[in-house]
């Protein structure tokens, strides 16, 4: 598992779950609805929304379940 890029699999599960990234920099992913994601480790993620850290993630599957949970909740209000 020498080859795994932590950055590569979030980008591949984030369009696997239709959420669209805005761009990318370094160890940041910008979503186009405002969460911007820190790759801090190989699985740890960091997410925040509006640059109001929300949490840490350990599994990339959970936080893209957060993700669109978080969204349908938006979409609500």
């Amino acid at each position: 598992m020498e080859d795994y890029d932590p950055k590569d699999f979030l980008l591949f599960a984030l369009n696997h779950f239709g959420l669209e990234v805005n761009h990318n920099e370094g160890k940041m992913v910008y979503l186009k609805q405002g969460y911007t994601i820190e790759i801090e480790g190989k699985e740890l993620f960091k997410l925040s929304y509006q640059d109001e850290v929300v949490a840490p993630f350990g599994s990339v599957e959970e936080l893209c379940h957060f993700i669109q949970s978080d969204i349908k909740l938006h979409e609500e209000a």
